[in-house]
């Protein structure tokens, strides 16, 4: 039985968490409709017309791309300009378009986990951390009513730690209240003291989502007016952020690793650059895919002798702190890897048939090489 649409966008919501993303990019369902089954999901790096054309004659309910259709908005969808053509011919053919870029730059199974895989980087850290900012939800709810608060909270993404979720903790107690006038107790009468037996049920969740666990909460809970407390805790290291940086199986040249990477990348016209001695011995690699010529520090603060990334700027590399090689690949190149990782996510999590374009989108499509004296 096919999958909702619905259902196969909040899989990549899970995998690819929106709160990830950065504040100005354009992430998420662009155009389909959420009740609309899909069964078979096409994963893309670029929303082109090229790529829209395979999806929609290869039969795809859903294509799936890293970069964003309008990510600096728009006020027309008009078929006048390439990008409207492109939403005129999905919602025509059916096909719904889903967009997962930073998010998936920064996630657990991302672009970069998939990039450092392919130099079987060893011990790979975020480049950048984003340092993981979790709450302490307390509340204190009847015992009758403990097992439905409970549910409704973790349901709302409360309670995960690691690899397991529906992580409470509960003890009971007796908690005391007098209803004044104007009040609509769920127990016990306007001005008469009672004792009720509560849970005290504590549990973790991510800040971000705090607005929504706690509107679960006050959905379940009995009392008009729950007694709950919000305990922030401190930053904690996680596994998510830019970049990766790890060592390789073994110290490699400069050069070497840059003949591994052109092998190991899709090919392009663009190839690798180095920069820096080819007889170098790196140890340490970092990697950033797409432009990530802002962490040209953070990769020198990590340790690495050379760092992976694309779209560098003469005067950014020109200045790049000492010590540190530069690669510099295709964009598209840097990305197109984290395809295939996807796909199978998806595939295991929510069951559609998943394929990878082979289209190659770089924009860049013939070069020659200068004469070197």
């Amino acid at each position: 039985m096919p999958a909702r649409l619905s259902d196969v966008t909040a899989a990549l919501d899970v995998l690819f968490p929106p709160a990830l993303a950065e504040s100005w990019d354009a992430i998420g369902l662009v155009c389909g409709d959420p009740d609309a089954a899909v069964s078979r999901v096409l994963f893309a790096v670029d929303p082109v017309q090229p790529v829209v054309d395979e999806a929609l004659a290869g039969g795809y309910d859903l294509l799936v791309t890293h970069h964003p259709l309008y990510l600096h908005g728009t006020t027309s969808v008009a078929a006048h300009d390439p990008k409207g053509r492109v939403v005129h011919a999905l919602v025509r053919g059916g096909c719904g378009l889903f967009v997962a870029h930073t998010n998936a730059d920064q996630a657990l199974g991302g672009v970069n986990d998939a990039l450092a895989s392919l130099f079987d980087l060893q011990d790979v850290t975020p480049l950048e951390p984003v340092p993981e900012q979790l709450d302490k939800l307390v509340v204190f709810v009847p015992v009758a009513d403990a097992d439905r608060v409970r549910l409704a909270v973790t349901a709302a993404g409360a309670g995960q730690i690691g690899s397991y979720d529906s992580c409470t903790w509960s003890t009971t107690g007796i908690g005391t209240f007098r209803p004044l006038a104007g009040a609509t107790p769920a127990i016990g009468r306007v001005g008469t003291f009672e004792e009720v037996e509560e849970v005290r049920l504590e549990t973790v969740m991510p800040r971000r989502i705090r607005r929504t666990v706690l509107a679960a909460l006050f959905a379940a809970h009995p009392y008009e007016t729950p007694a709950y407390d919000v305990i922030p805790l401190a930053d904690l290291p996680s596994g998510v952020g830019h970049g990766r940086v790890g060592q390789l199986p073994s110290p490699v040249t400069l050069g070497a690793l840059v003949d591994l990477a052109a092998a190991v990348l899709p090919p392009t016209v663009w190839g690798v650059r180095g920069s820096g001695d080819p007889n170098l011995q790196v140890r340490r690699l970092a990697v950033c895919g797409g432009a990530g010529d802002s962490a040209l520090q953070s990769a020198a603060a990590s340790g690495a002798q050379a760092y992976l990334t694309a779209d560098l700027r003469h005067h950014r590399a020109s200045e790049a702190p000492e010590g540190l090689a530069l690669l510099d690949a295709a964009h598209w190149a840097t990305e197109w890897p984290w395809l295939s990782s996807a796909a199978g996510a998806l595939t295991r999590v929510v069951g559609v048939d998943t394929t990878v374009s082979t289209l190659n989108t770089d924009p860049w499509t013939t070069a020659s090489r200068s004469p070197i004296a």
